[in-house]
C-alpha cells in the first residue's frame, strides 16, 4: 500500500511515528507538505502535483493538517479524494471538526451531552447571552482555537462581559460555555481510530490553571473509562465522520460531556501516558479498508 501523510514538518512526533509505523508494516510511505502540493481543476480531468511531479497510484491518506493551513489542507485533501484515495478523515469532516461552533451543534443535534454553550455577534445582545447561559464562572472561547490558546476562564459577570469586548474588537469568532466546576481542572482523552476507543488517558491541569491540555503544562496518566464514556467517543466521532479522532470528554455531575473533537490528535502524550502503540491502529485501520499488509521482507 502507497501511504500518503499530508503534514507540514515530517520531524513532528506523530508523523514520524506513522512513518516508522507503516513502513514496519511493509507499507510505501511519503509525508507530503499540503502546502507544496498544487492542483489542476478541470472537467474531467483531477491532478496534484508535489514539487514539480504528478502524484499517482496513492492508496491512502491521513491528514495531519494543523489549524493554521485549514482551508489550503482541505482542499489538497479533497483533491486526493476525487483520485479516488481513501482517508480515515475527509476533508469535510476536518472542516466539521475544526470549527467548533459547528462541531458542537452537529453534536447537539446527535442528542450528546456537552457544556451548555452559547454565542451572539451583536454587543447589544451580550447581556441577554450571557443570561441564556446563566451564572459565572464561564468559558469563553475562539471558535478556531488549538491546544488551549485563546482560552479565557471569567469568574464573574463582568469579567465575561470584558472578554466578550475584547474579543468582539479583534473580530473573532468565539464561543461561552458554562464551567464545569466538579472536573476540578481534569479532562478525558479519548483516541478513537474506526469506531473503536483505542487509548485513553487524563489529563490534569497545573496548580492555578483550569486547562488541561499538555502544551499548557498539564500532566497525562493513563484512563481507565467508563462504558458511557467509550459510547459518547464513539458516538461524537461518528457524528462528524471522523475515523479517527482524539475526543476530549469532561466527567460531571450528568455524566460524561464532550468538550472538543480533534481530527488530527497528536500521538506522543497518548503513547506515553497509556503505552498503547496508537499509531499501529491507525495503519491497521487502513489496511483494512484498502488492503491487507503485505509480507514483510
Amino acid at each position: 500500500m502507497k501511504i500518503a501523510i499530508l503534514s507540514r514538518n515530517a520531524r513532528l512526533y506523530s508523523t514520524q511515528r506513522l512513518v516508522e509505523v507503516a513502513r514496519e508494516r511493509g507499507h510505501v510511505v511519503r509525508v507530503l507538505d499540503p502546502l507544496r502540493c498544487y492542483v489542476r481543476i478541470a472537467p474531467g480531468e483531477v491532478e496534484i502535483r508535489y514539487k514539480g511531479k504528478a502524484l499517482h497510484d496513492i492508496d491512502a491518506a491521513i491528514p495531519r493538517i494543523g489549524t493554521s493551513s485549514t482551508f489550503y489542507g482541505t482542499a489538497v485533501l479533497r483533491q486526493l479524494e476525487m483520485m479516488g484515495v481513501y482517508t480515515p478523515n475527509s476533508s469535510d469532516a476536518v472542516l466539521r471538526a475544526r470549527d467548533k461552533l459547528r462541531c458542537l451543534q452537529i453534536l447537539a443535534a446527535k442528542g450528546l451531552d456537552m457544556p451548555v454553550t452559547v454565542f451572539g455577534d451583536n454587543p447589544d445582545d451580550t447581556t441577554d447571552v450571557l443570561d441564556l447561559l446563566g451564572d459565572p464562572p464561564h468559558v469563553i472561547k475562539l471558535n478556531e482555537g488549538s491546544q488551549g490558546t485563546g482560552v479565557v476562564l471569567a469568574e464573574k459577570r463582568s469579567a465575561s462581559q470584558s472578554v466578550v469586548e475584547a474579543f468582539r474588537g479583534l473580530y473573532a469568532n468565539f464561543l461561552v460555555q458554562e464551567f464545569i466546576a466538579e472536573a476540578k481542572g481534569s479532562d478525558l482523552r479519548c483516541f478513537v481510530v474506526g469506531g473503536q476507543v483505542v487509548a485513553a488517558m487524563q489529563r490534569d491541569a497545573v496548580a492555578g490553571e483550569f486547562r488541561a491540555n499538555l502544551h499548557r503544562g498539564g500532566t497525562a496518566v493513563a484512563a481507565k473509562l467508563t462504558t458511557a464514556e467509550k459510547r459518547i467517543s464513539v458516538d461524537a466521532a461518528e457524528a462528524l465522520g471522523l475515523g479517527i479522532a482524539g475526543v476530549d470528554l469532561l466527567r460531571s455531575k450528568r455524566g460524561p460531556l464532550v468538550l472538543e473533537v480533534n481530527a488530527s490528535p497528536g500521538l506522543e502524550g497518548i503513547e506515553a501516558a497509556s503505552g498503547v502503540n496508537v499509531a499501529e491502529h491507525i495503519i491497521r485501520h487502513l489496511e483494512r479498508h484498502v488492503g491487507k499488509a503485505p509480507k514483510r521482507t
